[in-house]
């Protein structure tokens, strides 16, 4: 009886959507269940903080990337070859973690895992409040700006080290931010835990930027695989979910009703099943909105596909009661719908032809860099006959 109890629990821990019941020590027996209404209520909540993420850091994603456009500046895109590899370094991530815990204790991993996700939890977060807060910020609260600059070198190989603007907005952002970091670290509470997950999935998808739609699927197939594998075939995932202590998942009670804010019977969903289809939902609006159009059918749609994609999971993960990996349902529904809308428009090979930042062919890097020399050339010859002419 006792084997088929811990079975039970492995089952629903296992996968990105799972239960985490936290026992009473003193009287395991006197636990209820969660009601319907508060799972209901959970799971719900878990499909909202996932959408909000992905809307608001595409929409971000899109101002980020027409201001380095506006500027020049040269943006950091995933290649096909980092979409290629990317599974196979979060695989060598989540097994060497694995080994981590299997050889060490629990408690010094977590205690330096913490530390590390409190500092970049704060700076997440604080970017994040930073635009909020300079249109809340009272006229009263001067803007003062600041400019940290340290360079090495001088004239030609001067090179910047740190260039770091910042105003006392940003400060209150900054304070603001460590506040909820040390309220996270003494209590853990997963409203505060909340706060750094959503910062985190929205300058996620906001930063990171596929380049083009084929990237995109490379990127999605390939951790398609990798969801299923580590899920369903090793118990890797398992622990290092179970071991884990980091504000890398949204977590929602589905005792709350019944608990209130103390309440500890929590449904989760990993940052992973929010970034990755977001960042390829955020190349979606960037498409829609590099063709000036009214409605962005692309985004809209496959936003909509992600919504279904997870509640095919929730539904899935119930009717059979056992835990599902997301991404099986979430990828499929990602990448289909652009690929039916685009066909159903005529638009296949726009979609497939579109670029973020177009990188020049070498056939016309060698022509622009010949007329380049034959222009220098010529103003060249220019300087000398006037010089022979005087």
């Amino acid at each position: 009886m006792a084997d088929e109890v811990i079975d039970t629990v492995k089952e629903t821990i296992k996968g990105i959507f799972e239960n985490v019941n936290v026992k009473n020590e003193t009287a395991p027996s006197e636990k209820k269940p969660s009601s319907p209404e508060g799972i209901a209520v959970a799971y719900g909540s878990l499909v909202i903080m996932a959408m909000l993420p992905i809307i608001f850091g595409s929409i971000r994603s899109v101002k980020l990337h027409k201001l380095k456009k506006s500027t020049g500046e040269k943006a950091d895109t995933m290649t096909k070859k980092d979409a290629m590899y990317f599974p196979l370094i979060a695989s060598a991530a989540l097994f060497g973690l694995y080994l981590f815990f299997k050889i060490f204790q629990k408690v010094h991993i977590n205690f330096l895992l913490t530390g590390y996700f409190f500092v970049l939890g704060v700076i997440a977060l604080a970017h994040l409040l930073s635009p909020v807060m300079n249109s809340l910020m009272p006229a009263a609260v001067p803007k003062v700006p600041f400019h940290i600059l340290f360079t090495r070198g001088e004239g030609k190989h001067k090179e910047d080290l740190i260039n770091y603007k910042f105003s006392t907005h940003d400060i209150v952002c900054l304070v603001i931010s460590s506040v909820i970091g040390v309220w996270y670290l003494l209590k853990k509470h997963w409203i505060a835990n909340n706060l750094f997950g959503l910062a985190f999935a929205i300058n996620g998808v906001e930063m990171l930027h596929l380049n083009n739609f084929v990237t995109g699927v490379i990127l999605l197939s390939g951790l398609f695989f990798y969801d299923i594998f580590w899920v369903f075939g090793t118990n890797v995932m398992v622990t290092v979910a179970k071991s884990f202590e980091a504000p890398i998942k949204l977590v929602f009670p589905q005792d709350l009703i019944d608990n209130g804010l103390n309440a500890s019977n929590f449904a989760m969903l990993g940052l992973g099943d929010i970034v990755i289809p977001g960042i390829f939902i955020a190349l979606l609006l960037r498409f829609d909105d590099s063709k000036k159009r009214k409605t962005r059918i692309y985004f809209y749609s496959t936003l909509a596909a992600y919504f279904l994609g997870l509640m095919a999971t929730i539904f899935v993960m119930h009717v059979f009661k056992h835990a599902q990996p997301a991404l099986l349902y979430l990828v499929p529904a990602c990448m289909g719908t652009p690929l039916l809308v685009a066909l159903i428009r005529g638009e296949l090979k726009v979609l497939f032809a579109y670029e973020d930042h177009p990188e020049e062919k070498p056939e016309k890097k060698e022509k622009k860099d010949k007329e380049e020399g034959s222009s220098s050339g010529s103003s060249s010859s220019k300087k000398k006959e006037s010089k022979k002419a005087k």
